[in-house]
């Protein structure tokens, strides 16, 4: 469904006529309610109907296919429901929206006027998905969405909320430009606050103006705050803004689904772009559909690049791309059109890229749960999945790190070297060709860093870009060789000097 910035009738109906005022074993729903708050059930209930949905939000659910309600949902809605406070504890994948989306459209069902609901999104992508599924869920019931991100037309934008929308749907930042510059627009009438993907927020530096908003909108109000980890900020957000809460946890801090295969790739750190190069080509027959997470914005046009020239089917995904393009690549890859999206951490949390077959970490992540957050893009909803992480000799004591925080030892993907070395030629006149398009491009660089955006624009459009886009650094590269599958159109020879071929030495700058 396509996402939109304005509300759209859906129909007749009380709702839309009112606007004018480590393993899956460990997964069972741990549901721990703070302070007085009861004991979970015992046994999960298999229909939405048994969690107490109306059959109106349950005809739409069924439209949706969900089968049964998921761990998460299971434990979390029926709490929302009675009017709790919910503070939920679970990882990417696991049906955390609809799990605050239902509560919410039943009780705009009883109580429908505009301005009922917010949800704050680290991320413009997030926050469009979010706003589809809200549209979703309530399309029997006649909701009206808006979704508020940066980077868009703030009149625009301006015309959706003077529409008065149900549900607002928006990252922190443009959402306090449209409290303090947007005239007649506030939250008075709030009755439902959820803040999702609370660690990342906090993470990005929202803090202040989360601290803003709280102050904008009623006290009396219900609030929702969900968490893939319960970290100190987290908890004093959490205090701040939550009463009463129930805690609904799912599975443990860190752990990945028994689905999941994960392995890795030893490899000389020069040769990052061949030894991936080869990954691609190797799982290319098997993989529908392959997320690369690399650091920085220089390395995600690069890399993107590098796989177009050698006939791969891929897609960049980064902070310094137009919303419209950011739109636009995520819906190729959703639709099939490109079957590799390489993407900056931007896109690692949240998104709702529903079959990924294979996840490749170009880049190690520094911290666990990174980790933890980029593999959740494959193995969901109990299928199988694949995760490949390239460790250099740098890597290993950050690859020990994540395998003692997740309990799992990787398994050795291995690459027999002959065969790697077959593509060297071809892959270092690839990098060459690709550097060179990215210098021409401007990308990466200096100026490109997280430090140097938040020089300036505080909390502008772009704040909402999270970790992946550091300051470009040298990942190096080379190395490649012809073989089948790999092809494609015969490129022209690169000019000029070299480029992300070589690789080379040096540290990355941070």
């Amino acid at each position: 469904m396509a996402s939109s910035d304005e509300p759209s009738d859906r129909g007749a109906s009380p709702v839309a006529s009112s606007s004018r005022s480590p393993q899956p074993a460990t997964e069972t729903a741990n549901a721990v309610a703070s302070s007085s708050s009861s004991s979970p059930p015992a046994s999960t209930p298999t229909t939405f109907a048994a969690l107490g949905v109306h059959s109106q939000i349950c005809d739409a659910i069924d439209a949706l296919k969900y089968k049964e309600p998921t761990p998460i949902q299971a434990q979390a809605i029926p709490v929302a429901l009675s009017g709790r406070d919910v503070i939920g504890l679970a990882q990417t994948g696991s049906g955390k929206t609809a799990a605050f989306a239902i509560p919410i459209l039943q009780a705009l069902w009883d109580e429908p006027r505009s301005g009922f609901a917010c949800v704050l999104a680290p991320t413009r992508e997030l926050a469009y998905q979010i706003s589809q599924q809200f549209e979703a869920l309530g399309a029997t019931i006649g909701v009206r969405c808006a979704c508020i991100v940066g980077g868009m037309d703030m009149m625009t934008q301006s015309i959706a909320l003077s529409k008065r929308p149900h549900i607002i749907v928006a990252t922190p930042g443009r959402l306090q430009d449209h409290l303090e510059n947007t005239k007649g627009f506030n939250l008075k009438s709030l009755r439902y606050l959820v803040m999702d993907e609370a660690d990342r927020l906090l993470d990005m530096d929202f803090g202040p103006i989360i601290d803003k908003l709280l102050q904008s909108i009623p006290k009396e109000r219900n609030t929702m705050l969900f968490s893939a980890t319960m970290t100190t900020k987290v908890a004093k957000l959490q205090r701040a803004s939550l009463k009463n809460p129930a805690r609904v946890e799912v599975g443990t801090k860190y752990s990945t689904v028994s689905t999941l295969t994960q392995y890795y790739l030893f490899l000389p750190f020069a040769q990052k772009d061949l030894y991936l190069v080869y990954l691609v080509n190797d799982t290319a027959t098997t993989a529908k559909s392959t997320v690369i997470f690399v650091r920085t914005v220089h390395d995600c046009a690069r890399v993107a690049s590098l796989l177009r020239i050698l006939g791969f089917p891929a897609v960049p995904l980064h902070g310094q791309l137009s919303q419209s393009s950011r739109l636009a690549a995520l819906a190729k890859f959703k639709a099939g059109g490109r079957s590799i999206l390489v993407a900056t951490d931007v896109a690692s949390r949240g998104l709702d890229i529903p079959a990924v077959d294979v996840v490749v970490n170009f880049d190690i992540p520094t911290h666990s749960k990174d980790y933890i957050h980029r593999v959740g893009r494959t193995a969901r909803a109990g299928r199988s999945g694949r995760s490949v992480t390239l460790v250099t000799q740098y890597d290993v004591e950050l690859l020990q790190r994540i395998e003692t925080a997740i309990e799992t030892k990787l398994t050795d993907y291995g690459a027999p070297r002959e065969r790697v070395a077959l593509l060297q030629g071809r892959v270092e006149e690839a990098a060459r060709e690709a550097s060179r398009e990215i210098r021409e491009k401007g990308l990466g660089g200096a100026g490109s860093g997280k430090r140097a955006r938040r020089r300036e624009n505080g909390r502008g459009d772009d704040q909402d870009m999270g970790s992946g886009d550091e300051e470009a650094g040298g990942a190096g590269g080379g190395g490649g060789l012809p073989i089948s599958g790999m092809g494609g159109k015969k490129r022209r020879k690169a000019h000029g000097s070299g480029g992300g071929g070589g690789g080379g030495g040096g540290k990355k700058r941070r």
